[in-house]
């Protein structure tokens, strides 16, 4: 964990960093969205030989998100409320996102949130989660009951596809943490739904690479430092392998929906084929604007590849490199932000929160122990 005091710049700085983490995710997301299912010409012959050129409609309005970043957030609600039940003496992240995983599963299939109970915490409170926006299988199966999946007993192992990964954002924001304990955690939460190794590795990977980019670092360290970390898992090779084809485009020419198309697969695209999308977009990116709108136009699930490339350019450039009309249009833009701020706030000011000589009644609402 970090040691040492914060200065009023490196917290600005981090504040920016999980700002544009979280917003950069949804809306590489949102504009995903209306692309999902459509192969490359489909997209072309709806939108233009140049495909989207900002937001589109989706579930119908612009700017929608999809369960990538519904589940994002209870990720970050988790992480934050393991965080305060730290100070209880019961440490154990992995069971803390599996309820919060449990809170989002619980939006899938009540009506409202009038019958929440209050130690659910404000975001379980938020009305415009309560519909369903393409969860996936594994998601809705392995958070359709009250078993923690585990490495050793994983749930739906055959799932690969991208949903695990998608949500791991939050992980990489545990700037304090050594990258080993980051991977470990986004691997051991990822394997709650989704049992394959190659859909819990990606996670880990994703993660690792935030976490770098959070910390300061430039993108190709924090993808070497992954690779280097992933070495080691049994099964990393269809990781490791997606990764450094992504790194071998870079140097392929000009940046082209083609090659791009390529990296994610088809329809089909798994966890490892959307990671190699993010990171090789994040690479070539002239902008975030651009970045985002390449990583979406392909064949495969574009919500995954937008949400991923997001998450990177937002956690390395911060807030302010977001495209400004689009965020205008984000649907939730205002709970990302709240539970964003929160977030940086727990990391760097927790003790003062909910520490063993003093709390915040308030806080302690928001995210209560129980």
């Amino acid at each position: 964990m970090r040691t040492g005091l914060w200065g009023r710049a490196e917290q600005q700085d981090f504040r920016s960093r999980v700002r544009g983490t979280l917003l950069g995710g949804a809306l590489g997301d949102a504009l995903g969205a209306p692309l999902a299912g459509l192969t490359l010409d489909a997209v072309r012959a709806a939108h233009g030989p140049d495909g989207l050129a900002g937001p589109a409609p989706a579930y119908g309005r612009r700017g929608a998100v999809t369960a990538a970043t519904q589940l994002t957030l209870f990720t970050v609600d988790g992480l934050i409320r393991a965080h305060v039940r730290r100070d209880t003496g019961t440490w154990h992240p992995p069971t803390d996102l599996h309820r919060a995983y449990l809170r989002w599963a619980a939006t899938q299939h009540d009506w409202g949130p009038d019958e929440r109970r209050e130690d659910n915490g404000w975001l379980a409170h938020e009305e415009w989660l309560y519909t369903r926006r393409g969860p996936g299988r594994a998601c809705l199966t392995g958070f359709g009951d009250d078993v923690l999946g585990t490495l050793d007993r994983p749930k739906n192992p055959a799932a690969r596809d991208a949903a695990a990964t998608t949500r791991s954002a939050p992980f990489g924001l545990l700037v304090g943490w050594e990258p080993a304990l980051v991977l470990q955690l986004a691997v051991e939460c990822a394997a709650q739904s989704h049992g394959h190794p190659t859909a819990y590795l990606s996670a880990g990977a994703f993660a690792v690479i935030v976490h770098g980019l959070a910390r300061g670092d430039a993108l190709d360290p924090a993808v070497q430092r992954a690779l280097a970390l992933l070495g080691s898992r049994p099964g990393h090779e269809p990781v490791t392998d997606a990764l450094r084809r992504g790194l071998a485009a870079v140097t392929g020419g000009v940046p082209s929906a083609a090659t791009v198309d390529s990296l994610a697969a088809g329809p089909d695209t798994g966890a490892e084929d959307a990671l190699a999308v993010a990171v090789y977009c994040a690479y070539v990116a002239e902008d975030v604007a651009h970045g985002l709108r390449l990583a979406v136009h392909h064949g495969g699930d574009s919500p995954a590849t937008g949400a991923l490339c997001g998450a990177l350019l937002g956690a390395l450039h911060g807030e302010t490199a977001l495209p400004a009309a689009w965020l205008a249009e984000l649907e939730g833009r205002p709970t990302l932000l709240a539970l964003a701020d929160d977030f940086a706030l727990e990391m760097t000011q927790g003790p003062a929160l909910h520490g063993p000589t003093q709390s915040s009644p308030a806080w302690l609402t928001r995210y209560p122990r129980a």
